[in-house]
């Protein structure tokens, strides 16, 4: 039996490699320091070995191309005015509020204010939420699957999806636009994390309420594929995602 260490996913080895660069170019700035160079004395270690085995940057995974593609889509579209729904604050809300003002619903609390972002303190799955016909224009993305689940401090329901999926449909205005993912498989929760929803599940969902304007998906390996055909094949192996994410653009019938 092998045995192989990591460190933040990167092999042992590969920083016992590094060590002696870092060693080096250490011996070799204490020596610039000695020869005069004193505006900065040096401190303590603080080694960032990973940095120099790692690439420039994260370009892959659900949250890194969903953000991106829904709030260029809303940049393109300029709704009246745009409602989010627990999506990633970090994330695709700062990407919008970086062009225009943005309202963000979430169950937990929000302490900060920040230009652009209009907070408001609310569970989507309460069934006396008062916000009919609300707005033109609403994004939930990787929100859905965690409702009802307890993970963000929610009450369990099983059927907590669809209590926020009917709240969503409310709030939204006829001809309103509705950007949403979740993560695509084999349908099943993983308590407490999330839910995985089949492609089949998902239309059914759909069916009546709105037209699919566009579906793209992040596959299992990171990947965004974009404005994927929604086809009998796709829907019974759910795009060959274990757990992807499938990102849709709809409108309101």
């Amino acid at each position: 039996m092998q045995f192989r260490i990591t460190i933040k996913g990167t092999p042992l080895l590969k920083y016992l490699k590094v060590m002696p660069i870092f060693l080096r170019e250490y011996h070799q700035l204490k020596k610039q320091a000695k020869d005069g160079h004193i505006d900065f004395p040096l401190g303590k270690f603080h080694p960032c070995f990973e940095d120099r085995l790692q690439e420039s940057g994260t370009a892959t995974g659900h949250y890194f191309h969903q953000d991106l593609l829904v709030a260029g889509k809303i940049f393109k579209n300029n709704p009246l005015q745009h409602v989010d729904i627990g999506s990633r604050m970090d994330g695709f809300v700062a990407h919008v509020a970086s062009f225009r003002q943005i309202e963000f619903v979430d169950i937990r609390k929000l302490n900060t204010q920040i230009d652009n972002i209009r907070f408001i303190q609310a569970d989507i799955m309460d069934d006396n939420l008062n916000l009919i016909n609300y707005c033109d224009s609403i994004s939930c993305l990787h929100a859905l699957e965690h409702f009802g689940l307890g993970r963000y401090g929610d009450r369990i329901d099983y059927q907590g999806h669809l209590l926020g999926w009917n709240n969503i449909y409310k709030i939204l205005k006829k001809g309103g636009k509705l950007y949403f993912s979740v993560p695509i498989g084999i349908q099943r929760i993983e308590f407490n994390a999330h839910r995985v929803f089949s492609i089949e599940y998902l239309l059914t969902m759909i069916k009546g309420r709105y037209q699919i304007d566009s579906f793209s998906y992040v596959n299992d390996a990171g990947d965004l594929i974009k404005n994927a055909r929604i086809t009998e094949e796709t829907i019974k192996n759910n795009f060959s995602c274990h757990y992807g994410c499938g990102i849709f653009e709809l409108t309101k019938l």
